[in-house]
């Protein structure tokens, strides 16, 4: 009866220790995915953020087409357009006030056609 008992218990612990080991490996996994999906969270929350920020500085900006000016962020890169043709000095105090903006990386004007 005791080598009955002692063989339960060693068989229990060794089921337990197993069943937290296979729990702990399949838990892991999801937090690494998790922290993947936040990470992209947080950058199109950023990449929105700036492309708000952006769109209303040029809106308010005196002598600047804003309502007609196309602004688009992909992680922190920000990509100015317009099917309206702006001045050379117009695309230019665009970019600058673009660049100013915090978290901007880089701006692409290209898409501003000068005059």
């Amino acid at each position: 009866m005791k080598k009955f008992a002692i063989a339960a218990a060693t068989a229990t612990a060794l089921t337990l220790t197993m069943a937290n080991v296979a729990f702990a490996q399949t838990s892991q996994a999801p937090m690494v995915v998790a922290a993947g999906e936040v990470t992209k969270a947080k950058e199109a929350t950023s990449d929105t953020w700036i492309t708000t920020k952006v769109k209303s500085d040029l809106v308010t900006e005196k002598g600047i087409p804003g309502t007609d000016i196309k602004v688009e962020t992909n992680k922190g890169v920000v990509s100015l357009s317009s099917t309206v043709a702006v001045t050379d000095a117009q695309k230019a105090t665009a970019v600058a006030i673009t660049k100013k903006i915090k978290g901007v990386k880089a701006v692409s004007a290209d898409g501003l056609k000068a005059e």
